[in-house]
């Protein structure tokens, strides 16, 4: 073999040797990321898990708002991502503890039942307006001390929480709690798009974020701002007399 023929060999071999080093790379890159997420999501590979619906509280027959359906969506492509199972059921057919399977519960104590209980056995600190009558309370977030209004169409609330049993628990729940349909979906794809971010500052831990939608008439459920952490003033029992003066806030994160 004259030198010429070796040295082509010899490149074509280190080609192949860079070329599988660099494939390897890439997928323990991706392998890494995936457990990642999979640990956040509590969703290991081929687990199970809940996506519950609420009902569209506009209308007196069983039927789903346009948009939870289009937060349902966005839910489910993170689950295959993580190459796990899902089972989609409504709020009053849920018969389960939380712990069991991961579970994503969609819409308002107003609309669904299941996120009623959540909300009372998890978060003691928020309090939901679900009057019925016009009023500029209607739909309103009280988390702590703190109340927050909406303004349909132009500034709108929505809270996205991840919440365990107990520190140790694998299996969320996650509650997107809005306070309309469009807003939540904006948590869900919030929580699409960084959920990488949140699993390196919260890991498996529990938290409760406050997030504004803004001028949802304009922008759909795409521009949306993190007002806060509120999770410790979530999970603190509300005071009897704490009923602070409406208004609105723009606590900055």
């Amino acid at each position: 073999m004259n030198d010429d023929v070796r040295n082509i060999v010899l490149g074509v071999v280190a080609a192949g040797i860079s070329a599988a080093l660099g494939w390897l790379a890439r997928t323990y890159l991706w392998r890494r990321r995936l457990r990642r997420k999979q640990a956040f999501l509590g969703l290991p590979e081929n687990s199970e898990s809940l996506l519950v619906v609420n009902r569209d509280s506009a209308t007196a027959e069983p039927a789903v708002h346009r948009f939870d359906v289009f937060a349902l969506l966005e839910l489910s492509a993170l689950i295959k991502d993580c190459g796990a199972q899902f089972h989609v059921v409504t709020q009053d057919a849920v018969h389960q503890g939380f712990g069991e399977r991961t579970e994503f519960c969609v819409g308002g104590p107003g609309s669904n039942r299941r996120m009623v209980a959540h909300m009372s056995a998890m978060l003691p600190g928020v309090r939901v307006n679900i009057d019925p009558e016009p009023g500029p309370d209607r739909g309103a977030f009280q988390v702590g001390t703190e109340r927050y209004r909406m303004d349909p169409g132009v500034t709108e609330y929505v809270l996205l929480a991840r919440l365990t049993a107990g520190e140790q628990q694998s299996r969320p729940v996650f509650l997107f709690c809005g306070q309309r349909a469009i807003t939540n979906q904006a948590a869900t794809r919030y929580l699409a798009r960084n959920h990488e971010r949140l699993s390196r500052k919260y890991g498996a831990s529990s938290f409760v974020l406050l997030l504004r939608v803004v001028n949802s008439q304009a922008y759909g459920p795409d521009v949306v701002e993190l007002v806060g952490d509120v999770t410790r003033e979530a999970r603190a029992p509300l005071p009897a007399a704490a009923a602070p003066a409406p208004r609105n806030s723009h606590r900055s994160s």
